[in-house]
């Protein structure tokens, strides 16, 4: 049976894809079982893996709040916009945790130009320019052309980074981070000129999924106790992560919502981050 997806593609239905994904969100295998299951009678040709999606959500919903948030990661983190500027500070939390330093929005100096860069990361003796391309529609894939900006930007910065003091021995490199995937030709002119790139599933395993649970950072954005214009009157607030729902109490007072409706907020940010922790232990 034919599927497709988010980038008008067409493919084959795969139970196993939908069953790897719920497991990720901590499902266990009697869930993971009958929601695979009941999803038979939902499924046609030509159906739409987000219609497929939504389903499952609905349906792992029932059985708990804290995993249909988790399941939803994807969807979250495209809500993080309309602006780039919450996945900026998002990418550069991810990166702090994985143990780099890391500022966001630095202008820097080039041989020829100065630079306005998302976030500059540094780990031992490597130094990355990061170009940070968030997209609002899970279809959208960044083209050969993003590398090819971002890589020309890079070689300016490399000129004048390689000159400064105690950076001679230093790796300078550039990176750049999607929410959404690259299309093949950008994969490949990564590859050619050694341009770290970084997308929801690349590299296999070390993709931007799977480095968010293993830092615990999950978006608010995954919460199904606030609404929508609530998310985004935290966002604008810079509260960008569950953690720091479930870490202090005074993030959610300038919220117009009842102290019941806050306390289950807190309660389901701070499930999200312990599942992850104990996923992770």
């Amino acid at each position: 049976m034919k599927v497709i997806k988010a980038s008008g593609e067409q493919e084959e239905y795969n139970e196993a894809k939908l069953r790897r994904s719920l497991a990720s969100a901590g499902a266990d295998k009697d869930t993971i079982d009958q929601i695979a299951r009941s999803m038979g009678d939902l499924l046609y040709e030509g159906i739409s893996t987000q219609k497929i999606y939504r389903e499952a959500f609905r349906r792992l919903r029932h059985s708990s709040d804290r995993l249909a948030g988790r399941y939803r990661l994807k969807e979250a983190i495209l809500e993080l916009g309309p602006t780039g500027f919450p996945f900026e500070k998002f990418v550069s939390e991810m990166l702090k945790r994985l143990g780099y330093t890391s500022r966001t929005g630095v202008i820097v100096e080039g041989e020829c130009v100065s630079h306005e860069i998302d976030v500059i990361a540094e780990k031992d003796d490597k130094r990355f320019m990061i170009e940070c391309k968030f997209h609002n529609h899970q279809g959208h894939k960044s083209d050969v052309k993003v590398p090819l900006y971002i890589q020309s930007r890079f070689k300016d910065l490399e000129k004048k980074w390689s000159s400064l003091p105690g950076h001679k021995d230093k790796l300078h490199r550039g990176w750049v981070v999607t929410n959404t995937r690259f299309t093949q030709h950008a994969l490949q002119y990564g590859k050619c000129v050694r341009l770290k790139l970084l997308s929801w599933d690349y590299p296999r395993h070390e993709g931007l999924k799977d480095l968010i649970s293993r830092v615990n950072l999950h978006p608010i954005t995954c919460l199904s106790s606030l609404g929508k214009k609530e998310k985004q009157e935290l966002l604008k607030r810079d509260v960008v992560f569950c953690m720091q729902l479930s870490e202090d109490e005074q993030v959610l007072s300038h919220l117009n919502i009842d102290a019941l409706k806050k306390v289950r907020v807190r309660e389901e940010a701070r499930d999200i981050c312990n599942a992850n922790q104990q996923n992770n232990g």
